[in-house]
């Protein structure tokens, strides 16, 4: 792979990741209509960990404090430690919420996991989808202001969530916009959706990556593709970072729903696109 042809992917991953745009959409009709080579196994674990590496800077308070409440957790649920110690700051309910949510998430993955494969090499599939993606944002912005904070959020909610992720693996079904959709469905204030959304992102990134690491080490090319690796992962990583940073500043103004028309345009182009070439 060539230096330009990581960093291009680099963007597109770290952009669409996190803009509710679907990167796995992008990625789809990048390679079908533009003919950019597809990344290697190893090359698009580095680009998923650069994505990770960019919530982890993003949210590094939010996750310390998840990370705290967990083995204090723990520490509770194994006698070690007395449960007298009462957190109301949220991050407790929110670190057991992002586990429940996570399961839905997986199951859907591990069952339609041959029906999303499919999906991800028609181009169709993804102009369609976009559009119903584009509807969902529109929407967003009619919901009526929630006001759940992190110490509110249900198991029904993380469910809800969890359901509306997994859903998301169909290229071009945002995961970021779904999941801010389904947050705000339920009640979350902007801020407590938005970063849910994100913080739910990790478990679902981290998977990918273990999983197709595995498939690497087990082909043996962790060291084929080196430095287009690391550029990926650097752009992805930077990229990643000023997208979630874009993207909540929007959101703050109330203006999720302007990428509805970027959606709806592109969807629409890819299908006129798909029935003319196919």
């Amino acid at each position: 792979m060539s230096i330009f042809h990581a960093i291009l992917l680099g963007l597109i991953q770290g952009l669409t990741e996190f803009l509710p745009i679907s990167s796995s959409g992008h990625l789809v009709a990048f390679q079908q209509i533009l003919a950019i080579p597809g990344a290697s196994l190893a090359v698009d674990v580095a680009l998923h960990l650069g994505t990770l590496v960019a919530v982890f800077v993003f949210y590094w308070h939010d996750i310390l404090g998840m990370v705290k409440e967990f083995f204090l957790w723990i520490g509770e649920l194994l006698g070690i430690r007395k449960p007298k110690y009462k957190s109301n700051n949220g991050y407790r309910t929110m670190m057991i919420m992002i586990i429940i949510a996570t399961i839905p998430t997986a199951l859907i993955g591990l069952i339609f996991n041959d029906i999303f494969e499919k999906a991800f090499s028609s181009i169709k599939v993804v102009g369609f989808t976009l559009l119903i993606t584009g509807t969902f944002l529109w929407i967003s912005n009619r919901i009526r202001r929630g006001r759940k904070q992190a110490k509110d959020i249900s198991v029904l909610d993380a469910i809800t969530v969890g359901l509306i992720q997994g859903m998301a693996i169909t290229p071009g079904i945002s995961r970021s916009g779904s999941t801010i959709f389904g947050g705000m469905l339920r009640g979350f204030s902007m801020e407590l959706a938005t970063k849910f959304s994100f913080l739910l992102s990790i478990p679902a990134i981290l998977g990918a990556a273990l999983l197709e690491g595995k498939k690497v080490l087990e082909q043996g090319q962790l060291f084929t593709d080196g430095l287009p690796m690391f550029i990926g992962f650097v752009v992805a990583a930077v990229s990643g970072f000023f997208a979630i940073k874009f993207l909540v500043s929007l959101i703050n103004k109330r203006k999720l729903h302007y990428f509805s028309y970027y959606c709806w345009g592109v969807g629409i182009l890819i299908v006129i696109y798909s029935l003319v070439i196919h």
